[in-house]
């Protein structure tokens, strides 16, 4: 509420009878010819016998005062109202499908056998031939790469098929799921996250490292297999509170080692088509500004008439869900 008030002041100016004259009929010496008070020197008479001296002028002031008062309308919002959801109830904290199993952990300690082996053999071999630079460099190329496989495969997953696709149907049906609750990759147990990508680094690196001595090899090897298998839990970090993330963890994030949380939040708002990349995160940039990945689905379109699934209008399917308090922390083993 808000006061305001207005005063006016209104001035009647009586000057001499005759309408403002003086006794000898010229204008007052106080008044101009409008009436307005002005300030003008007098004139003091020369001679003690003068007579005809002007009197003052009598002013006569009024004042109104005028109040006006305003009300500020109060905004009445509209309730939020949320549509119950068209998905499956959310996991909940003793949910199977969170927790891993022996068969996962099995598959975890292949993977990481299989990567630590060409490390090993990279190591060595570099030992033995005292070159050490080719590797080094061969791993960074890895580890770029393997952010750039991460995007592609992300972005694959996202658009394209459905549960019933032969081999990677879970994985779809996951990440849709994962869309509509992203806070649930944080409960799942660190073998259940990565065990399906340790299962394809098993079955990829273990013939190289049969195979294979070159340093050069085995360490682009050892380095993109490694980030390919952990992307998931990269992934995971990427989702999680400061508050429950390891300092180094946060470190790396901060240096841009690891994706940050901030540029992996962007790609669960909408359009959703964005920002796939998930080791570091270094070619999101590049892959958004050109437009690689739309390009594409352009491709993709006319070659087999596919259309993929960030085209169509994001629903309340894609909506992401806040973690209710019923959700309880599992221990992530």
């Amino acid at each position: 509420m808000g006061v305001s008030a207005a005063v006016v002041l209104r001035c009647e100016v009586k000057g001499y009878e005759g309408g403002g004259k003086g006794s000898n009929g010229s204008p007052s010496p106080n008044l101009s010819r409008d009436n307005r008070v002005v300030d003008r020197p007098v004139d003091r008479p020369r001679h003690r016998h003068h007579q005809h001296l002007p009197s003052p002028s009598r002013v006569h002031c009024s004042t109104t005062t005028t109040t006006t008062t305003t009300t500020k309308p109060k905004h009445n919002p509209a309730r939020l109202v949320i549509e119950p959801s068209r998905l499956q109830t959310p996991p909940i904290f003793n949910d199977p499908s969170l927790q891993s199993t022996w068969s996962h952990r099995a598959w975890v300690a292949c993977g990481c056998t299989t990567v630590l082996v060409s490390l090993a053999k990279c190591v060595t071999a570099a030992a033995n031939s005292h070159m050490w630079l080719e590797p080094i460099l061969a791993g960074l190329v890895g580890y770029v790469l393997a952010d750039l496989g991460s995007g592609v495969y992300h972005w694959a997953i996202d658009n394209y098929g459905g549960s019933t696709t032969p081999v990677f149907g879970s994985q779809i049906e996951a990440f849709q799921g994962h869309h509509k609750w992203p806070w649930t990759i944080t409960r799942r147990q660190f073998a259940n996250n990565i065990q399906a990508l340790a299962r394809a680094v098993t079955f990829t690196v273990l013939p190289i490292d049969l195979a294979f001595d070159g340093p050069v090899l085995h360490g682009f090897v050892a380095v993109c297999s490694g980030c390919i298998m952990f992307s998931q839990q990269f992934h995971a970090w990427a989702h999680s509170t400061k508050s429950r993330l390891p300092p180094p963890v946060l470190a790396l994030q901060h240096a841009g080692v690891l994706v940050s949380r901030s540029q992996h939040a962007a790609h669960h708002r909408q359009p959703y088509n964005n920002n796939y990349c998930i080791v570091s995160g270094v070619w999101n940039e590049f892959l958004d500004e050109h437009k690689v990945f739309e390009a594409l689905e352009m491709v993709l379109f006319f070659k087999l008439g596919v259309r993929p699934r960030s085209w169509t209008e994001p629903n309340s399917d894609w909506a992401e869900e806040i973690e209710t308090p019923q959700i309880l922390r599992t221990p992530l083993i």
